[in-house]
């Protein structure tokens, strides 16, 4: 059956609140287990480098794979949904052994080997959720200018889970706990917190968007299985479109800046501008006011501007705000460290970046569903799963 162009306001409510439960277990991931696991369990930074890139390679490989079979799976329940109900269990298991090691893990090597298993796990997990969750986003209109709207609130919902995230952990855990981010007593709340934020989430988003599930695009009808022959073809298919595998080239460089960027995040308030866990609460501030206008705008400017050229012009902006608060400093041009008039500062640095980056990933996600389109249109079949991984 054909997609409506216009989404309900439901709908994109349901779609959308699934990424609050995606970036609360991006952001415990990114901001707090490498400084969990080097700053309060004494693992060497080398070795929790390490650990991340295994995980983040095991990702690389996991994320097409998810795609592929979602792409092709059957059920009463469509192809998308039965991985999203699926997700959330793994997620809280990944989690809760992640911040609890037993007391016999208490070498290098074990904790390391701990810290690699777990985060692999985790990632693994959270495929099972994002992949098949932005596929549906994809599914849910065939409009252009609506498919950016839909997304936008995808966005706009990853980032109040990140303020529900944040808000909570700094004002109301951190900053009450003696040695505040260096307690590890101050991680068990955390991550029961963030368990509760993840599994409702995640199974709203499922459970609401369900009724679209008879709406939505069918699996390739071409008597081919799921399997590793296939998920080859599927990937060639794919990276042979040249819009995708610009695309794709470009989401690397930016996926390695925002990870470098939110993984030394905590060091940076920490040991680089020295703030208390009550001034780094306030920082999320810059996040608010970002995402707000990215919301806003982003579906605009892709009528004014085209999403190639708003996606190239957001991408400079955030490259150059994200750091303008640091490089200041490195010129002594920017206030004293621990002082107010240093928390203002970055905020205003970080509004610009967080709203180009707000932009920038609302233009992304719309405009691989677009490539999506055009792959169908070349090929017959629709692979949002693989253009989404």
């Amino acid at each position: 059956m054909r997609q409506l162009e216009t989404v309900s306001m439901r709908t994109k409510l349901a779609f959308g609140v699934g990424a609050s439960g995606e970036a609360g277990t991006l952001w415990m991931f990114n901001a707090l287990t490498f400084f969990f696991y080097n700053q309060v369990l004494g693992l060497p930074p080398d070795l929790a480098g390490y650990a991340v890139a295994i995980a983040i390679v095991f990702d690389a490989i996991t994320d097409p794979v998810m795609g592929s079979i979602s792409d092709r799976f059957r059920s009463k329940y469509g192809r998308r949904h039965p991985f999203m109900f699926a997700a959330p269990g793994p997620i809280l298991i990944a989690l809760f052994f992640i911040f609890n090691p037993p007391d016999s893990v208490n070498t290098d090597f074990q904790l390391f080997a701990w810290y690699t298993v777990f985060t692999i796990f985790l990632r693994v997990s959270l495929t099972l959720f994002t992949v098949p969750h932005l596929a549906l986003g994809a599914e849910l209109s065939d409009d252009y200018d609506e498919r950016s709207k839909v997304m936008s609130y995808n966005t706009l919902f990853g980032y109040v889970g990140v303020v529900f995230m944040h808000v909570f952990v700094w004002f109301i855990i951190f900053d009450k706990f003696e040695g505040g981010q260096r307690n590890i007593d101050a991680y068990a709340p955390i991550v029961i917190y963030a368990s509760v934020l993840i599994a409702t989430c995640i199974l709203a988003s499922a459970w609401f968007t369900k009724d679209r599930i008879p709406f939505l695009k069918k699996p390739p009808d071409d008597g081919e299985k799921i399997g590793f022959k296939r998920l080859i073809k599927d990937m060639s298919a794919a990276i042979s479109n040249k819009n995708y595998l610009n695309l794709l080239i470009g989401l690397f460089f930016l996926s390695v800046l925002i990870g470098t960027h939110e993984t030394l995040g905590l060091y940076m308030v920490t040991f680089f501008w020295e703030l208390t866990p009550y001034q780094i609460g306030f920082l999320i501030i810059n996040n608010i006011i970002g995402y707000a206008l990215g919301f806003i705008l982003a579906a605009r400017l892709h009528r004014r501007f085209d999403k190639r050229a708003t996606i190239v012009f957001t991408c400079l902006s955030l490259s150059i705000f994200w750091s303008a608060a640091v490089t200041l400093r490195l010129f002594d041009l920017a206030p004293q460290n621990t002082t107010w008039e240093l928390v203002i500062f970055i905020i205003c640095f970080g509004a610009v970046s967080s709203t180009s980056g707000s932009i920038l990933h609302i233009s992304v996600m719309s405009a691989l569903a677009d490539v999506s389109d055009e792959n169908e249109l070349k090929t017959g079949m629709r692979q949002e799963g693989i253009y989404y991984s």
